[in-house]
Formats: C-alpha cells, sequence, structure tokens
C-alpha cells in the first residue's frame, strides 16, 4: 500500500511570497524525509543553479484526500542544509528558543477576501453593493457570499487537526475571517500556512480565489488584516507585563511596519478601524489603536494584547518573531 505526501513550501516571491505544493507518493511505512525541487520557477534559484531542498517541519492528515494520506509543510534549504534566504522559519526558531522561559502564546486572525471574476465575491457586475454595515457576521443570500467554501475550510482544517477556534464573515461582502490558536509562536506560524494552502486548494474546487490583498477594494470599505493576539506567562498573571509589551512594542514601529505585509499604507490610515501606520498607539477596547487591550483584559488586570497592524498578507514566522523579541528582550 502507498499514501500521498503533499509537500507544501512557501516561495521566494517578492513582495508577498506565495505558497507551493507537489504531491509524492510514498510506500506505507517510510517517514517523511528531504525532497527537492526546481528553485529556479519559484524565485529561489537561478536556472544555473537551481536546485532546492524540502525539509518537512509539520505534517497532518489530508482531509481532501483522506485516508493515510499527508499535508507536510516543509522549510526550504540550499543543498548544504543551511536555511534558505527565503526560509523565515528558520529566523523564528532561533528567537523561539531563545525566549522560550517566556511561554508565549498568540491568536491569529486571518482576514481574506473571495474574488470571482475579477471582483469581490458579491459585488455586482459593473457596480457597487450596499454599504457595509449588514455583512459583518451577517446571515442570508442578501449579506453573505461564499459561506459553503467558509464551512467546507472549516470541516477540513478540523480534521487535519488544526487550531481553529472560530470563522466569522467580515465588514466587505466576500470578505470572511478564520483564527488559529492560542499556540506557541512555530506552532501559530506552521498552522497558518497550512490553514491557509487549504483554503486556496478548497476555493480552487469552487473556482473562486480567497485572496490576502490588505486593501481589495479602494474607498469606503475595510482592509483585510491579520490581528495578532499575544501573550507571555507574566501578561497572563499580572497587568503590569501588559502595560510593559505595550510600551516594548512603541520602540521603533516602522520596524513593524516595514515587515508586517506588503501594502500596509494602504489599510493602515486611521479609518475603517486602523490606526495611522505612521503613529503608534495603544488603548484600552480602541480598535482604532495600533496595539489594543481588550477590555476584559483591563478589568482582569491580566490578559493579552491585539496588535491590530499586521495586514492580511504578513508571514506569520516575521511578525511573531519581531514581537516575541520586541516584547521579551524589553520584559
Amino acid at each position: 500500500m502507498s499514501y500521498i505526501a503533499e509537500y507544501i513550501w512557501i516561495d521566494g516571491t517578492k513582495p508577498t511570497a506565495r505558497l507551493r505544493s507537489k504531491a509524492k507518493v510514498c510506500a506505507d511505512g517510510t517517514e517523511l524525509g528531504l525532497w527537492g525541487f526546481d528553485g529556479s520557477s519559484t524565485s529561489q534559484a537561478p536556472g544555473a543553479n537551481s536546485d532546492c531542498v524540502l525539509r518537512p517541519v509539520c505534517d497532518v492528515p489530508d482531509p481532501i484526500r483522506g485516508g493515510d494520506n499527508r499535508l507536510v509543510l516543509c522549510e526550504v534549504l540550499n543543498v548544504d542544509m543551511t536555511p534558505h534566504a527565503s526560509n523565515s522559519r528558520a529566523q523564528l526558531v532561533e528567537t523561539a528558543e531563545k525566549y522560550a522561559s517566556f511561554e508565549s502564546l498568540f491568536g491569529i486572525e486571518q482576514e481574506y477576501t473571495f474574488f470571482k471574476d475579477g471582483r469581490p465575491y458579491g459585488f455586482p457586475q459593473g457596480g457597487f453593493p450596499a454599504p457595509q454595515g449588514f455583512y459583518y457576521c451577517g446571515v442570508g443570500s442578501d449579506e453573505v457570499w461564499g459561506r459553503d467554501i467558509v464551512e467546507e475550510h472549516l470541516a477540513a482544517c478540523l480534521d487535519a487537526g488544526l487550531e481553529i477556534s472560530g470563522i466569522n464573515a467580515e465588514v466587505m461582502p466576500g470578505q470572511w475571517e478564520f483564527q488559529v490558536g492560542p499556540l506557541g509562536p512555530l506552532e501559530v506560524s506552521d498552522q497558518l500556512w497550512l490553514a491557509r494552502w487549504l483554503l486556496y486548494r478548497i476555493a480552487e474546487d469552487y473556482d473562486i480565489s480567497a485572496t490576502l490583498d490588505p486593501k481589495p477594494v479602494k474607498g469606503e470599505w475595510n482592509g483585510a488584516g491579520a490581528h495578532t493576539n499575544f501573550s507571555t506567562k507574566q501578561m497572563r498573571e499580572n497587568y503590569d507585563a501588559i502595560i510593559s509589551a505595550c510600551e516594548a512594542l512603541a520602540k521603533n514601529p516602522q520596524e513593524h511596519i516595514e515587515n508586517y505585509g506588503a501594502g500596509i499604507e494602504s489599510r493602515l490610515t486611521g479609518s475603517y478601524e486602523t490606526a495611522p501606520w505612521d503613529k503608534y498607539s495603544y488603548g484600552v477596547a480602541d480598535r482604532g489603536a495600533s496595539v489594543r487591550i481588550p477590555w476584559q483584559v483591563h478589568r482582569d488586570q491580566k490578559g493579552y494584547i491585539e496588535d491590530r497592524r499586521p495586514n492580511a498578507n504578513m508571514d506569520p514566522y516575521v511578525v511573531t518573531r519581531l514581537i516575541v523579541d520586541k516584547v521579551c528582550s524589553n520584559a
């Protein structure tokens, strides 16, 4: 007997990396091992020296093929087994190990937008729907589009054993969100990439694309973010650590803006539940701040914070690394 392993990796496309995958038929009982690919076709190598290496880092049951088949998330290596320049996971490993005693946890809210025939799913041809207001967490065929894909994606993520903690329709038609976590920085990042792959793959069957564009429609419409909830052991026990974390993130905020996803200035305008990209702020229950302290955290005097700046198209390995490093190094 054999099983199919779908090897999934992150390519070198700039400014926003893309997911790639290919299937390998494996003999029953054999372990997942190294594999290779043509890096000249993924912006990761020149044609004259094109070999790149895939090393499995996380594998889960394949909910699409079923049976004993697996989804295998891989990191990209050079042929000398060093991390490839596009391998942002390797940098996170170092940071996560350095600050492991802080027991950091993340919950990431991944927003995305369905597109059909070149326009957001639910937008009429050649025009616009009613202004946003009733679509968020809406119900009914006049308020939500794509629920069948969303439900199938949720079921697939659960069948794969991913820590999906919820879904909801978002503020713009055809816009949705799923949440991953709470998990450690490596685990939440690995699982978010796998959940993204499943979303793209399932939407493919409906001839609909799921996009992470941070501002899919210009004008009076919300953008798409990846609000990142974060806590350390100290923050989960003491409110002073909450304030210290918010203050730590105020140090060199431009570094975060530059690494929180391409096109961030188009989304962080100071309107539509965002803070301006060039001004850092934090506040209790304030969705117009860069970092929000939830009201119940203020009430309980312990808990977590929400960094509202990351774009939908952010790299979770980069975002979690920056937050862990900034907060823990200043604790």
